[in-house]
């Protein structure tokens, strides 16, 4: 075999894999769109800087390869840091669901929601009557099956009483978060990432987790001070603090909009 079949083979080959190079990198691409941009623009941006890449790679111009991945490149960094939130939701968990369904834990159980927010209001303010600390997520849209996963198995009806021993000191699952889906305790002892978004005022490592969680999920987290007894809601990457005697009907709220966006999902 000759010189020049070898170079003519070699050349072959680091085509064909320039090729798939390209494709590998522009679908990866179109798939980070999809879930964090979803801009009409950004996939015409994307699709001519694929073509010209192919046409680039196919005729060997290797000037316009450079260049358009200059300038793609440079585009691409503005568009992701424009949806810099997204793309935190993205990264945090890439694959998640973004239809309005409710997480699958086998099948849905019909509950009475009025009795599960009673109980929650109860186990809550008795927790910060006492001054126990406690972290409390409330799955909805988004599933948190693989972060439960670091946590300790509970799958118990939700009651004011068992809330209480678990976040009580001198159990193991004090520290960490529990994980709510519908009227069940699915985990505890669940420890989130926290946020790095600076705080204003004296904020702990619950408050910090709480709006960790609320950045990459819709679920809903009701934080309890161990030094103040202070009640918080994070969701949506926002912290606020709730007053007793308001905060069932400020829980409601929150878990209400779980219910516009099924109903909505479903028309």
């Amino acid at each position: 075999m000759s010189f020049e079949m070898l170079g003519n083979q070699y050349n072959l080959f680091q085509f064909i894999f320039e090729l798939c190079l390209i494709l590998v990198l522009y679908g990866l691409l179109a798939f980070t769109f999809y879930k964090v941009c979803r801009r009409r623009a950004a996939f015409i941006s994307l699709g001519v800087s694929a073509f010209l890449m192919l046409v680039a790679a196919i005729f060997r111009l290797v000037y316009l390869g450079i260049a358009d991945g200059a300038v793609s490149a440079a585009a691409f960094s503005i568009c992701l840091f424009a949806n810099l939130g997204d793309l935190r939701l993205f990264v945090g968990n890439p694959f998640k669901r973004t239809t309005a369904k409710v997480a699958n834990f086998g099948v849905e159980k019909i509950y009475n929601r009025e009795e599960l927010y009673k109980k929650v209001e109860t186990a809550v303010l008795a927790l910060s009557k006492s001054r126990t600390g406690a972290l409390i997520t409330f799955e909805k849209n988004t599933t948190l099956k693989d972060i439960i996963k670091n946590g300790v198995p509970v799958n118990a009806p939700l009651s004011p009483e068992l809330l209480q021993t678990i976040f009580y000191e001198g159990t193991r699952l004090h520290d960490g978060a529990v994980i709510v889906h519908g009227d069940m305790i699915v985990a505890a002892s669940v420890f989130f990432t926290p946020t790095t978004k600076p705080f204003a005022g004296k904020y702990g490592s619950r408050h910090r987790a709480a709006l960790g969680i609320s950045e990459i999920s819709d679920s809903i987290t009701v934080v309890v001070s161990e030094e103040t007894g202070r009640i918080s809601i994070a969701a949506d990457g926002e912290l606020n603090t709730v007053d007793q005697d308001n905060f069932l009907r400020v829980f409601e709220t929150y878990m209400a909009e779980d219910l516009d966006n099924k109903e909505q999902g479903e028309m």
